[in-house]
């Protein structure tokens, strides 16, 4: 679910009752976490967390005026979803976030390549996602996305 809203505070506004205080913690603990460059904003629809065009002017894949995206947040129909590009591109970190995710939650992983879908607003692992945003700095996620998925 995409949405029109040009700031975080209209997103959130938007948000049904019981997604708000959710999507607002995990956006206040990105925010606060986010690796040291990264700008947030909205992209895509989503809340978004980008490498600013004043860093990497190539901005994102064959379209240059979008800057470089790294962690998006979004509330989708059944589920919030936290998307972030480092899971995808970096293998070892994708391994890392599987082998310590039941640590941290009593419900089963339910992830794609690089979005983590938390059904239940109760268990989402901030803990886990503070520790994730420490794992790549945005030299590294430069680095890799023009190494591995810019060609």
């Amino acid at each position: 679910m995409t949405s029109k809203a040009e700031t975080s505070e209209a997103y959130i506004a938007q948000l049904p009752e019981n997604r708000k205080a959710a999507i607002s913690k995990l956006n206040k603990l990105i925010i606060k976490h986010m690796p040291k460059g990264l700008e947030a904003g909205m992209g895509y629809g989503m809340l978004a967390y980008y490498v600013p065009k004043s860093t990497y002017p190539d901005g994102y894949h064959c379209k240059p005026f979008p800057p470089l995206p790294f962690i998006n947040l979004a509330s989708q129909k059944n589920f919030i979803a936290l998307y972030h590009s480092g899971l995808y591109a970096k293998k070892e970190l994708y391994n890392w976030f599987v082998t310590e995710y039941p640590k941290h939650c009593k419900y089963k992983l339910d992830m794609g390549k690089s979005c983590i879908r938390f059904k239940k607003t109760d268990d989402i692992p901030y803990d886990l996602i503070t520790q994730l945003l420490s794992k790549m700095n945005v030299e590294e996620w430069i680095d890799i996305y023009e190494k591995t998925i810019k060609k």
